[in-house]
This record gives structure tokens, sequence and C-alpha cells, in this order.
């Protein structure tokens, strides 16, 4: 980006002696000389070749613009479909883990309630450790979900420094 400033500010001071150099030769030529000088032919051609410059610069600018504009390559449109991907598996997991979670307090309050009335049943306490059982499994597969993310995050590290070790 640097560089298309810098060739912006280059044409349009290229532009701004041009034109300059264009009103010297209309102010020349409306004081009565109708033929330029050669040091006048010479100054018309340096500004008509460094105009060519700066229109082929100006050209390569627009270009590398367009470039940096130009919409998501195949690469990122891939990595965007990983992503997504990921962010399904996690809401997945995250909800399994909600349900797991809210299922634990219901038999809590069951649990807590029959205490307070004499002491819980058989029944009772195996819901109670199915609920706690659940909840373990479901933060087990949200961790299995999270170190699959890792992996290929590493994945991808490890496979850009070993094209950048064999460029």
């Amino acid at each position: 980006m640097v560089e298309i400033a810098e060739l912006e500010q280059r044409i349009t001071a290229a532009l701004a002696r041009i034109s300059a150099g264009v009103g010297r030769l209309g102010a020349a030529a409306g004081a009565g000389h109708d033929t330029p000088s050669a040091a006048q032919a010479d100054q018309i051609a340096h500004l008509q070749a460094e105009l060519d410059r700066e229109r082929a610069l100006r050209v390569a600018a627009d270009a590398a613009l367009n470039d940096l504009r130009s919409p998501v390559g195949d690469e990122s449109a891939a990595e965007v479909e990983r992503l997504t991907r990921q962010l399904d598996a996690q809401g997945l997991d995250n909800q399994r883990l909600r349900s797991a979670v809210a299922q634990l307090r219901e038999e809590l309050r069951r649990l807590r309630e029959a205490v307070q009335t004499g002491g819980p049943d058989g029944p009772l306490v195996n819901r109670a450790m199915q609920a706690e059982l659940e909840a373990l499994r479901a933060v087990r597969a949200s961790e299995t979900t999270e170190m699959a993310e890792i992996l290929a995050a590493l994945g991808l590290i490890v496979d850009n420094r070993e094209a950048d070790v064999h460029a």
C-alpha cells in the first residue's frame, strides 16, 4: 500500500509539472510565438516521455490495487469452510453441555429435596449419577473437539513453516 501511495504522489507531481509546462507553452504561444523554440521542443518531448512513464506507473499501481481488492481465493474459501465446520461442531458441543448441565441441576435439586424429607432413594441416586456421567461425557467431547481444533491449527502452522523452508 505504501508503494501505491508513493506512486500516486509521483504521478500527481509529474502531472503538476506537465501542467506547468503546458501553461508556460500556452503563455509563450499567446505572446506571439507560433512555433516552439528548440529548447521548448526538447522540454515538450521530455515532458511527454515523463507523462508516458507516469501513465505506465499509474496502470501498474491500479493493477496492484485491483489485485489487493480481488475476491478471496480458493485457499481462503477452504479456510472459511473449515472454520464453519469447526464452529458447527462447537455449537453442538455447547448444546450438549447446556443440556447435561440442566439435567444435572435438576437431579441435584431432587436429591436436595430427598435429603430434606428423610433421605434419597436408590432410583433417584442412580438418575443423579447418570446425569453427572452425561455431563462429564459432554465436557470430554467438548475438550476433544477443542484439542482437534488445536491440532488442526498446529498442522497449518507446520505446513506453512515447511513451505517457507522449501521456498
